[in-house]
């Protein structure tokens, strides 16, 4: 094949995922879901759930290895950026006084009951769903550590959509949620150090270099980089070698983080945490970014992790219906009950409570990213990937209905008392 006929299978490959993706999302926003939830399910069905199955040859041929290849390439630049935006986007302002310290309680409320029950499911299915060679305690490290995520980006546009990102409960929400993420990208960062390095000590490079970058961009690096806000809030834009100067930032710092061992999503984050503070930076970025981003590369990740789905194993008598349930009850049961909890302590009502709780329990984007660092670093088999990625649509699909009929239209507006206004995520994806 030339590479005229290789160009031309690739921008056939992504023109069926811009329309599967754009479609499916449309139709889920139709059934008032987030249009994420659609996307997934678009990449599932371009997989062996329904391409594959209904015509596997038209799949052969649109997706080939060397084209899925190009994918990976696509999805995980779009995914570094993607990460970057979410990074830049969080308003530090929030990270403040009382509102940071009961959320960081909500977050701890919802990480620390699904990481272990969740860790529990897999040391139940330890036998049938892990890889070979690893430990027990990798294992049950990884599927906590997956369930254990909340999708900020999402959270902070459904919360943006429904006029509350600045009461009380959005706020407090919101920044659960972002501190949820960032724990859980910290856990995945030990997990692939200790799975590619063999042990815990010999893992010790790769954490040290990571806590040394991360502390390195958010001291020295935000510094510098303020300088560069300050330029850009002079011009009242941002011009052309400014804006490649920033890709350049990310891209290095992408690189940097997959080459020691953690992964470019990473990178990305952290550099987005580095940039500065301004309304102008912000706006720019999202301008600039978010379309290409948003509409093309992330539909191509979820196209290749419905490539990767196995689906065999839920059919008629299939062997992971069991697991699916289990996983499916203890991920949703750990987030919805810990955080509802730990919300009504906080004095609001048992309503908002409820709320709170199937608002943490959507995953969206996130754990897909999760768990497909973990495919690609031989931490998940593909049976547990089909059921990790069911958990994701699922628990994301549940979500909205149970805000809804916790706080029906116009309840959760009649809060009194405004929080700090948080700069939310540039798409509603998460």
């Amino acid at each position: 094949m030339n590479q005229i006929e290789f160009a031309l299978r690739v921008f056939a490959a992504l023109a069926v995922v811009l329309v599967a993706t754009t479609l499916c999302g449309r139709l889920a926003m139709l059934v008032k879901q987030p249009r994420v939830v659609g996307e997934m399910v678009a990449g599932v069905l371009l997989g062996p759930a329904l391409l594959g199955a209904v015509a596997p040859g038209v799949q052969a041929d649109l997706f080939p290895a060397d084209v899925k290849d190009v994918l990976y390439v696509l999805s995980t630049i779009g995914l570094t950026f993607y990460m970057f935006l979410v990074g830049a986007s969080l308003d530090h302002g929030l990270a403040g006084g009382r509102n940071v310290r009961r959320a960081s309680v909500l977050a701890v409320s919802g990480i620390v009951p699904t990481f272990l029950l969740g860790a529990g499911a897999a040391a139940l299915f330890f036998d049938s769903l892990s890889p070979g060679g690893g430990s027990l305690w990798e294992f049950m490290l990884y599927v906590g550590g997956a369930l254990s995520i909340t999708a900020f980006p999402m959270l902070a546009r459904i919360l943006e959509e429904r006029g509350i990102a600045n009461t009380p409960i959005g706020g407090l929400t919101l920044v659960a949620s972002a501190i949820d993420d960032a724990a859980a990208w910290v856990i995945l960062a030990v997990i692939i150090a200790v799975g590619t390095a063999g042990g815990p000590l010999d893992a010790l490079d790769t954490v040290a270099g990571a806590a040394v970058f991360a502390a390195l961009m958010l001291t020295v690096g935000r510094r510098l980089l303020r300088a560069l806000g300050e330029r850009v809030e002079r011009a009242g834009r941002m011009s052309r070698d400014v804006m490649a100067l920033v890709l350049l930032l990310v891209l290095a710092a992408g690189w940097f983080t997959d080459h020691i061992g953690v992964f470019s999503v990473f990178g990305g984050f952290i550099t987005g945490l580095a940039m500065p503070q301004s309304a102008i930076v912000r706006r720019e970025l999202t301008t600039r970014l978010t379309d290409l981003n948003s509409i093309l590369l992330l539909p191509v990740f979820f196209a290749f992790s419905g490539l990767n789905t196995e689906v065999s194993g839920f059919g008629a008598g299939g062997a992971l219906w069991r697991p699916l349930a289990v996983i499916t009850a203890v991920a949703f049961a750990g987030k919805y009950l810990g955080c509802a909890a730990v919300v009504r302590c906080q004095g609001f009502p048992w309503r908002y409570a409820s709320a709170v709780g199937g608002l943490m329990n959507a995953r969206g984007l996130m754990i897909l990213i999760f768990i497909n660092i973990g495919l690609a670093h031989g931490l998940v088999t593909s049976e547990l990937f089909a059921i990790l990625v069911a958990v994701a649509i699922l628990t994301t699909a549940a979500a909205m209905p149970i805000y809804r009929a916790s706080l029906p239209d116009g309840m959760d507006r009649a809060e009194a008392g405004p929080v700090p206004p948080p700069v939310v995520a540039p798409n509603a994806r998460g």
